[in-house]
């Protein structure tokens, strides 16, 4: 989301890569899993594996939630700034190709926590 300044912005971001030591925030966001409501926020070196990233930060925040034993991790569809996306998770987070503070989405077919399905009703 750009942000407009009231007037003239003299002093560097205090959210810039830089800041981080050498790492990088990521955002995931579960779509149609209401309980988890808002992205969840990752972070990690530029050269660490996004399989240890999902493993290690992404799958214990989402344990709480009751679809989490039910993904079919095989079927999930990711996508990347809008797009669709594959990611591959023997590869680092550079390789592919997220940067600071990038958003990555998934959905879960089948499993949508608090959302019922498209076309039905509760």
């Amino acid at each position: 989301m750009a942000v407009v300044a009231n007037g003239e912005y003299k002093f560097p971001s205090r959210d810039r890569v830089e800041n981080y030591y050498g790492h990088q925030l990521l955002f995931a966001c579960w779509d149609h899993h209401m309980l988890m409501a808002a992205p969840f926020m990752l972070f990690g070196a530029p050269d660490q594996k996004l399989g240890d990233i999902i493993e290690q930060q992404l799958k214990p925040l989402m344990q709480p939630d009751p679809d989490f034993d039910k993904i079919d991790w095989d079927a999930i569809e990711w996508t990347k700034s809008g797009e669709p996306w594959t990611p591959d998770f023997n590869k680092t987070i550079k390789q592919n190709g997220l940067v600071h503070k990038e958003q990555f989405c998934f959905k879960t077919p089948g499993l949508s926590t608090l959302v019922p399905p498209q076309g039905e009703h509760p």
